[in-house]
């Protein structure tokens, strides 16, 4: 069994270098194959590059008549993605020489193209010389004196536009300037413009559906024009009189421009006063008709007299009955220590005279200041109250 194995070990060697080779250099994806239709393909061959970017990625296998158009078949590299929206399109190096297929865009990201798609309408050839040269043939003598020229008026306007033009350089030039600045304004605020566009559209959207609207509303200024174009006399005499006014009153500050200043600053001061005493005001606004509506209940229409209740009963019996207190609260403001009112009731107060409650009648209080004992007083000339 040993030998055996010893006499397998070199070709099961061998077997598995032969598939790790057959993987590196004989393995791999096949190529994607690539169908476009050409109008035409001049200058083009089988073997003729295909390229992205510019960067060679494949090659063309067979080049087949179509009817009116030619069919390209193509190869290229497996690892190279293109977008689903690729065009082809013959590019010519040079004016003679072999062309190439160019497939653009180059991948990006997003869908890619499979891998035997076909370009039916997304192929493009360049212009031939020898069609440049017919159009320009065909524009020359479209141009001579057998079409355009044919009465000297392509002379005549060649003649004028030099006579216009000749000296204009500076003024060209500067032209193609600003309009090349206003093309990069434009260009940096395209967002901006399309932005204004949008809400225009909008906007026009708007007179749209609100067209009855914009009708009534149409049909109103068209009333009132007419009414203004009748009336137009009118309007003319009072704008005549108004520029009159307006020129008395030109006057009128010109010629007492001074005394109109010092009012100014007169009002200017008031103003000032009813701001800095814009409390004051606001709580007189506040009272003030409380006040005035009992004003109207003060008023005796029968005696023309204003009645009041002055209640002075209370302060007399106050004053009787403590009249020290009474005067404390009197000085309390003008006495933060209480001096005034220590003094005041060291002092031996006379006897205070009263009215007597609900009587009208002026009593005395008796020599001890106490609320008995009151005795009606005498007056010194009227005899007994």
């Amino acid at each position: 069994m040993n030998v055996l194995k010893r006499a397998l070990a070199p070709l099961i060697i061998l077997t598995l270098v032969a598939i790790a080779g057959f993987t590196l250099f004989g393995g791999g994806d096949d190529p994607k194959k690539l169908v476009a239709y050409f109008p035409r393909t001049v200058s083009l061959y089988e073997g003729s590059d295909v390229r992205v970017l510019g960067v060679s990625v494949g090659k063309v296998d067979k080049i087949v008549p179509d009817g009116t158009r030619v069919r390209v078949e193509m190869t290229y590299d497996a690892s190279v993605k293109l977008p689903a929206d690729a065009k082809a399109m013959l590019i010519s190096p040079a004016i003679v020489g072999d062309r190439y297929v160019q497939v653009t865009p180059a991948y990006t990201g997003g869908k890619e193209l499979s891998a035997n798609a076909v370009l039916e309408a997304n192929s493009t050839v360049p212009l031939e010389l020898d069609e440049i040269y017919a159009n320009l043939d065909r524009l020359t003598v479209a141009l001579g004196p057998n079409g355009a020229n044919a009465d000297g008026a392509l002379s005549d306007l060649l003649e004028v536009t030099a006579a216009n033009f000749g000296g204009q350089g500076n003024q060209f030039n500067q032209t193609i300037k600003n309009f090349g600045r206003l093309s990069t304004t434009l260009d940096n605020n395209k967002e901006e413009l399309f932005g204004a566009a949008a809400e225009l559209q909008k906007f026009i959207t708007t007179l749209a559906d609100n067209d009855s609207t914009v009708r009534d509303f149409n049909d109103s200024l068209s009333r009132v024009s007419t009414l203004l174009a009748d009336e137009r006399q009118e309007l003319a005499g009072s704008i005549k009189y108004l520029a009159v006014a307006l020129d008395e009153v030109g006057r009128f500050v010109q010629d007492n421009r001074d005394v109109l200043r010092t009012d100014i600053k007169g009002i200017d001061r008031v103003a000032k006063v009813l701001v800095k005493q814009r409390a004051a005001l606001d709580e007189t606004l506040r009272i003030a008709p409380l006040a005035l509506n009992n004003l109207q209940l003060t008023y005796n229409p029968d005696a023309g007299t204003l009645d009041t209740n002055a209640n002075v009963g209370n302060l007399f019996t106050e004053i009787q009955s403590n009249p020290s207190a009474v005067l404390c609260a009197l000085v309390s403001a003008n006495d933060p220590d209480g001096s005034i009112c220590d003094l005041i009731q060291s002092l031996p107060l006379p006897r205070a005279a009263t009215f007597g409650p609900g009587t009208g009648s002026l009593y005395a209080a008796s020599s001890d200041n106490t609320l008995g004992g009151l005795v009606p007083a005498t007056t010194t000339t009227g005899g007994s109250q």
